[in-house]
C-alpha cells in the first residue's frame, strides 16, 4: 500500500487539527521526490514545483472543509442548515423574516367591527393589515395592531400610518401614536442560537424561562421579556410597580390570543398577573366539555421607546452626498439585527456604542467623531405643556410652558411624553416669551393639538440608556441626526 510524506491530521480533544500547508507542500514535493527516483528541482516555478503547490492547496481546501464542517455539530458555531439541524433536534424551527408591527388608534361609530385583515396605509405607500380586529364602543375609539405586509426592519414613524386603504363604512380615521416596533429578516444565526438555549426551559412548567420559551415561540412575537415579583408586597422592577406574588410578561408583537394561551399554557397555577393586556382563555384539555373552565390572563404589551441619536463624522470630499440617509439605514438595520449583533430588545441596555461598528462598515470615508443617544428615560427637562394654536386654540407650533420641574428648555430640543400624544420629532424651534428655559411660549416644528400634560426634553447626549422591563426600543430616521465637521 503506498504512502505519502504529507502529515495526517489529527482528532483528539481538542478538536480536528489539520497539518499546516508549509508541511503539506513539504511532503507533496517528497512524495514527487520518491515517485521520480529524486534529484528532482524543488524550485516552486518547475512543473513539479508547481504540481505540488497545485496538490498542496486542494489537500489544503478539503481539510479546511472538514474543519468547518466537524465545527458546526458545536451550537456556538453552527449556522445555516447545519444549525437548523440542530435547532429541530429541539424541535425548534428558524424564525422566518418578520413584518414591522404598528400599535394604532382607530376612530369610529359605534357598534362597528374593523375586522382582522383590514388594511392601512402610511405614508410612504407601506400596506398595513390589522392583526385581531375589534369592535368600537361608546367611546368610539379603540387600540388596535398592525403589521406591515412586507417583511424586515422597515420603519413606521409615529403619525404616519394615517390612510384606510379598505374602506370599511363607520371607520373614521386611523393613526401611530408611537413608532412602529421593527420587524426582522430571517432569523440570524446569533438569534436563534440564543433562543434554542432559551427554548430548552420551554419544556418545563412552571419557570420563567420556560413561559418565555412559549412566549417567544408565537408566531409574530419580536420579542418578549418575564419577571415576577414573589414577595407578598408590591415591588419596582426594572422601572415597573409590580403587584405583590405576580408574573410579569412584556410582549412586542403576536396576536394576544396566541400569547395569552402561551402563557397560561406554561405559568404555575394560583400565581396573579399583572399588565395591561387582558385576554380569555379556555381550557379546553380533554376531560372538559362546554362551557369550558375560563381565565383571564393579563400580559403587557411593550411601550415603544424612541431612541435618538446624534452622529458626528469627520468631513472629507470622500463623504457622500445621501451620508444621512446612509448612517440612518445602517443604525436601522443595526438596531433590528440585521448586521448580525444583538437586536434592541426589551429590557435590553442601549448602548451608543452598539453602532460605531455598522456605520465604520459603510465605507473607508467614514471617520466617526462621536455617537450619542437620548431617549425620555434620560431627559434634560420635564415640564408641564400643551400645544396648539395662539392662545392655546386648535393646532399650532405654539408650545406653553406652564412649569418646569426639572432642567431647562432649549432650541433644538426633541420633545416627548408618555401619552404618545406629541408627534415624532417635534422640535423647539425658538422661545418667544418667558424666562430663558423656563415657563413662557415656546414654537416647536410640527403643527399640533396636544392638551396639558407633563413632556419631557430630550436631546443625544448619553452614551447608555436603561430601557424598562415594559419598554422596546424604536428608533425612526426622522430621530437620527447626522452632521459633518
Amino acid at each position: 500500500m503506498a504512502s505519502s510524506s504529507v502529515p495526517a491530521p489529527t482528532f483528539g480533544a481538542g478538536g480536528f487539527i489539520a497539518p499546516v500547508e508549509s508541511d503539506i507542500l513539504a511532503g507533496r514535493i517528497a512524495d514527487l521526490q520518491k515517485v521520480f527516483g529524486g534529484n528532482l528541482n524543488p524550485d516552486l516555478t518547475t512543473p513539479q514545483g508547481q504540481l505540488a503547490t497545485s496538490d498542496t492547496a486542494i489537500i489544503g481546501a478539503v481539510m479546511d472543509m472538514f474543519l468547518f464542517y466537524t465545527s458546526q455539530v458545536d451550537p456556538a458555531f453552527a449556522q445555516g442548515r447545519m444549525q437548523d439541524g440542530i435547532g429541530r433536534i429541539y424541535f425548534i424551527e428558524r424564525n422566518p423574516a418578520q413584518p414591522t408591527v404598528v400599535s394604532c388608534t382607530v376612530i369610529g361609530a359605534q357598534g362597528v367591527t374593523i375586522p382582522a385583515g383590514a388594511l392601512a396605509q402610511d405614508a410612504s405607500g407601506n400596506t398595513y393589515a390589522c392583526l385581531t380586529g375589534g369592535t368600537f364602543d361608546a367611546s368610539g375609539t379603540m387600540t388596535l395592531q398592525f403589521a406591515n405586509q412586507a417583511v424586515g426592519p422597515i420603519p413606521c414613524p409615529a403619525g404616519t400610518l394615517t390612510t384606510i386603504y379598505q374602506a370599511i363604512p363607520g371607520w373614521d380615521t386611523i393613526t401611530n401614536p408611537a413608532d412602529g416596533v421593527l420587524g426582522n429578516l430571517v432569523e440570524s444565526r446569533t438569534a436563534f442560537e440564543a433562543r434554542r438555549r432559551l427554548s430548552v426551559a420551554k419544556n418545563s412548567i412552571g419557570a420563567l424561562g420556560a413561559i418565555r420559551g412559549a412566549v417567544l415561540d408565537v408566531d409574530g412575537v419580536i420579542d418578549a421579556f418575564v419577571t415576577e415579583n414573589s414577595t407578598n408586597s408590591p415591588q419596582t422592577v426594572g422601572g415597573v410597580s409590580l403587584p405583590a406574588n405576580s408574573l410579569f410578561v412584556a410582549v412586542a408583537g403576536g396576536a394576544p390570543a396566541d400569547v395569552a394561551r402561551a402563557i397560561w399554557s406554561k405559568k404555575a397555577p394560583g400565581c396573579s398577573y399583572s399588565g395591561n393586556t387582558a385576554v380569555q382563555v379556555l381550557d379546553t384539555q380533554s376531560g372538559y366539555t362546554p362551557p369550558y373552565p375560563a381565565y383571564s390572563v393579563s400580559y403587557t404589551t411593550a411601550k415603544p421607546l424612541p431612541i435618538l441619536f446624534s452622529v458626528v463624522l469627520a468631513n472629507s470630499p470622500l463623504v457622500p452626498a445621501d451620508v444621512a440617509s446612509q448612517v440612518q439605514q445602517a443604525i436601522i438595520g443595526a438596531f433590528a439585527g440585521t448586521d448580525g449583533g444583538n437586536p434592541a430588545r426589551i429590557a435590553g441596555q442601549q448602548f451608543a456604542s452598539r453602532y460605531y461598528a455598522p456605520i465604520a462598515a459603510l465605507g473607508s470615508w467614514v471617520k466617526i467623531v462621536d455617537v450619542l443617544i437620548g431617549s425620555v428615560n434620560g431627559p434634560v427637562c420635564t415640564f408641564l405643556g400643551s400645544v396648539g394654536g395662539a392662545g392655546g386654540t386648535g393646532s399650532g407650533t405654539a408650545l406653553t410652558v406652564a412649569s418646569v420641574s426639572a432642567g431647562s428648555l432649549a432650541v433644538g430640543q426633541t420633545l416627548d411624553d408618555t401619552s404618545g400624544m406629541l408627534a415624532e420629532g417635534t422640535m423647539i424651534t425658538a422661545q418667544v416669551s418667558g424666562a430663558p428655559g423656563g415657563a413662557g411660549v415656546y414654537t416647536v416644528s410640527q403643527t399640533q393639538a396636544v392638551a396639558q400634560e407633563t413632556m419631557m426634553a430630550v436631546v443625544p447626549s448619553l452614551f447608555t440608556i436603561p430601557v424598562r422591563i415594559d419598554q422596546i426600543p424604536v428608533v425612526s430616521a426622522a430621530n437620527i441626526s447626522v452632521s459633518l465637521i
